[in-house]
């Protein structure tokens, strides 16, 4: 697959036009499934192109030599922000880390054309056969901020895929992007379908924790850095290897 290469960040961008072009649902379905998606090691694999957007940008931004090493994995960048900022003694204030955010977000294109990132198995394939379907709303539960989650699906081509989602822009736990996420489902659905059924994809045990927070049952993959075991003991609903068997997730799911 050729990716888009062509994206410029800019500040003054309006965020409608790196969103999906899908429209709110209209006509009441009493069987729709919202299906929630972590980007990083589940939909894709940047190849570590947004840790080191980020940490040059904050080396930039703040005049650090070497960024700490703080995890990454399963959290929100602005929990990332925020652990950074304590680990250098910085003021974890909102002008820091919109200077931080701005920075990352001018550095993410150019690291993502830099690097041999991937979509990973069955994901191409599984969106394409969820898209066919009318009882399904698929949209996003990331860490990552909105405009960096656009940027980077745009980036694979799978951003029109995604109507809605919780991001990680404000919020330092991905329990509140979950119940974010949930809150932008409903207005999406505007009224016309179950919530009941609601379910998180992601390849973090964090992804799992997330998910029992707003009741939803969950897919773990062992897809990003957690093995199958580390996962297993998280117990989603389902553990798979990978998103490659298109027909069991389908099944699963829809």
């Amino acid at each position: 697959m050729e990716s888009n290469n062509s994206f410029v960040f800019s500040s003054h961008l309006p965020l409608r036009n790196l969103r999906s072009t899908h429209h709110v649902v209209d006509g009441y379905n009493r069987g729709m499934r919202v299906l929630l998606f972590d980007i990083d090691g589940t939909l894709i694999s940047t190849g570590g192109a947004g840790g080191a957007a980020l940490r040059e940008a904050f080396r930039n931004a703040f005049n650090v030599v070497e960024a700490a090493d703080v995890p990454f994995a399963g959290r929100t960048d602005r929990g990332i922000g925020s652990n950074l900022f304590r680990e250098h003694q910085i003021e974890d204030s909102e002008t820091n880390w919109t200077k931080l955010r701005n920075g990352y977000l001018e550095r993410l294109p150019f690291h993502l054309a830099d690097r041999d990132g991937r979509v990973l198995d069955g994901v191409a394939t599984l969106l394409e056969e969820l898209s066919k379907l009318s009882q399904v709303a698929v949209g996003l539960l990331t860490g990552n901020t909105d405009r960096g989650a656009r940027i980077k699906l745009s980036h694979y081509e799978l951003n029109e895929h995604f109507a809605f989602g919780g991001f990680g822009d404000e919020h330092r736990h991905r329990n509140d992007v979950a119940k974010a996420a949930l809150q932008e489902a409903e207005q999406y659905l505007n009224g016309n379908g179950k919530l009941e059924h609601v379910w998180v994809i992601g390849d973090t045990p964090l992804d799992v924790a997330c998910a029992r927070a707003i009741d939803a049952k969950v897919i773990a993959v062992s897809t990003g850095g957690h093995t199958a075991e580390e996962l297993s003991d998280a117990k989603p609903d389902v553990l798979l290897q990978s998103l490659a068997d298109t027909e069991r997730v389908l099944e699963l799911l829809s």
